[in-house]
């Protein structure tokens, strides 16, 4: 199936220049095509179209894979009037009885919500194979990583000051036949982009896309 994801503006990622009112073109797995929403749509007239608000950018690497699924745990939101919402470290985490089958439904809510901040890929293989079956399931990318990542673990990759363009480490959209790995963040597009998803960060993100696979969609 041939699918048009269309926005704003289109960030190819790589330095590439911005493509105002850009698309992606995506055939099953794979990116077609990128450029202008014109083109794409009179080339192949008969593609499904999904408009979005913002800007489409390639999808992230969370560097902290390992910190982040197998080193926090993400509580039930059962579980919250006990444990709260957010991801449990140190002293919490190991007061904690933590059986296999309780790390990876941890992994597996931790997974959601790199999805939800337009994450594709962690570098960092998980160890514990729970995590590492929850990462698989969900088509996350898994690349080694030789050194730690500096500064707190964190799902947005837009925070904390880190330069933007520096978490666009895949291969640029308009690299045709890659995989078709992206996301969209819902920021002003009438600016510097990348100063807007900086100030709004990757809390915006509205939709991930997974090898042509639609795996998050903010409702």
């Amino acid at each position: 199936m041939l699918t048009i994801h269309h926005a704003e503006l289109l960030l190819p990622g790589a330095g590439r220049e911005p493509v105002p009112g850009g698309a992606v073109l995506v055939e099953g797995r794979t990116v077609a095509a990128a450029g202008p929403y014109e083109e794409l749509a009179a080339a192949r007239p008969t593609a499904r179209v999904r408009r979005w608000p913002g800007v489409i950018t390639p999808g992230l690497r969370n560097p902290y894979g390992p910190e982040l699924l197998e080193r926090a745990y993400h509580p039930d939101p059962r579980e919250a009037g006990e444990l709260g919402t957010d991801p449990l470290t140190g002293e919490a985490l190991a007061a904690l009885e933590m059986t296999d089958a309780r790390w990876g439904a941890s992994a597996r809510r931790g997974v959601q919500r790199m999805l939800a901040h337009g994450t594709v890929a962690v570098a960092g293989e998980p160890r514990r194979h729970a995590v590492l079956e929850a990462v698989a399931r969900a088509g996350l990318g898994v690349e080694e990583r030789f050194t730690d990542p500096p500064g707190p673990p964190t799902f947005d990759l837009f925070a904390g000051g880190r330069p933007v363009a520096e978490a666009f480490t895949l291969p640029p959209l308009s690299h045709t036949g890659r995989d078709a790995d992206f996301a969209v963040f819902a920021v002003p597009t009438d600016g510097d982009p990348y100063a807007a998803l900086a100030e709004h960060g990757a809390v915006t993100c509205v939709a991930t896309v997974l090898a042509g696979r639609l795996v998050h969609r903010r409702r």
